[in-house]
């Protein structure tokens, strides 16, 4: 799975989150690439979140 279609299943809007936040959204999807996207989930629960509420995805 890539951050962008995990991004979509938690209904956070990839490309929204990508332009307005490039450093945090490099950040995650560096740190998302080391590790298996339950153990991403669990250790980023409030950050992402908050990153959905601020990016929701329309739906």
């Amino acid at each position: 799975m890539d951050f962008e279609t995990y991004l979509t299943s938690k209904k956070i809007d990839a490309a929204g989150f990508a332009n307005a936040e490039p450093a945090v959204y490099e950040r995650l999807k560096s740190l998302f690439l080391q590790m298996h996207p339950e153990s991403f989930t669990t250790q980023k629960k409030f950050i992402i979140n908050r990153i959905r509420r601020a990016y929701l995805l329309k739906s």
